[in-house]
């Protein structure tokens, strides 16, 4: 538990005296958020605001998570997941503020750099420790199921899914910090009870989100652009599989596997229709707030259901 302390409040510290220096700073060099003409129009007002936060709780989940690596070294390969998916979020971020390239990285050109980085924690984590890719069941006292060469392609299906279905999240102030600071608490204490080691990290990122948090709720201040969400989802992706809990997603990270759906169902059903669609806008916080929802109220709603969720995953196992 001492451990667990230090790594939450080193890491929340560092990213609380990183805001007053990082948010002028962005403003300075322009870094300003852009939103779209078509998008929910009570967004427009926020064009301008300083975006790219995530490398402020990112220095402080790093900074906390090397401290206690050499004592808990399954530390490691989660960095390299949340680290290598921020940085893939930086480059699309940069593209698009600084080179103002609207469209960032290309799909294909993503979607490569987010192969190699999952495929680096993977050969990271069959060969440097003893976590195979073995599936914990829910509900069964712990049994684990293993399922051969099929691994491998769920392995690749599911970092994907939940890299985006945690980008998709980040569309409101504060939405992906709560939904995720509930999220790293539970893994908090599955690591603990499973003595899976990797709780210096979960504790560190949500320290380090709880301090983002003072900046990123309504109406916020910065927000963290894919550089702080896709971190986050290399960051939920890798204590999964950590914890060989890939299957466990669809419980604690309910709210990800919607908006994720969501935005599947709409464009599918876009394009079967030729042009109708299920929700008013997705992905579907935007469709709660189209229907009078204030921000407020759909974050704290979202995270209720992570909250109440994460306790039903913990049971589970």
């Amino acid at each position: 538990m001492t451990d667990i302390i230090i790594a939450l409040f080193l890491a929340f510290a560092i990213c609380l005296v990183l805001g007053p220096v990082v948010i002028p700073a962005l403003r300075r060099l322009k870094f300003g958020n852009t939103e779209r003409e078509e998008g929910v129009q009570s967004h427009l007002k926020k064009a301008g605001t300083p975006t790219i936060g995530g490398i402020m709780f990112l220095a402080g989940m790093i900074v906390a998570s090397l401290i206690f690596a050499p004592k808990y070294p399954q530390v490691i390969p989660v960095l390299i997941l949340t680290i290598g998916f921020g940085i893939v979020g930086f480059i699309d971020d940069y593209l698009k503020v600084v080179k103002k390239n609207s469209d960032g990285l290309i799909a294909w050109q993503k979607l490569i750099l987010e192969f190699v980085i999952a495929t680096i924690f993977l050969i990271w984590l069959l060969k440097m420790t003893d976590v195979s890719l073995a599936v914990r069941l829910p509900f069964t006292g712990g049994k684990m199921m293993d399922i051969g060469f099929w691994a491998y392609p769920f392995f690749y299906i599911v970092v994907l899914a939940v890299v985006n279905g945690v980008n998709f999240t980040d569309g409101l102030d504060g939405l992906a910090s709560n939904v995720t600071s509930v999220v790293a608490v539970f893994f908090i204490a599955a690591s603990v009870s499973l003595k899976a080691g990797i709780e210096p990290a979960a504790a560190a990122i949500f320290g380090a989100l709880v301090a983002f948090l003072c900046y990123n709720t309504y109406p916020a201040k910065i927000f963290m652009g894919d550089t702080g969400s896709l971190a986050l989802g290399g960051f939920v992706a890798a204590c999964a599989f950590m914890l060989n809990m890939p299957l466990y997603i669809l419980i604690f990270g309910i709210i990800y596997a919607i908006e994720l759906l969501s935005v599947a169902l709409q464009v599918g059903y876009f394009k079967l229709t030729h042009g109708k669609r299920i929700f008013k806008m997705a992905p579907i916080h935007h469709h709660f707030e189209l229907c009078g929802w204030s921000e407020p109220q759909i974050v704290a709603r979202f995270t209720i259901i992570t909250v109440l969720c994460s306790v039903i995953a913990f049971a589970a196992i």
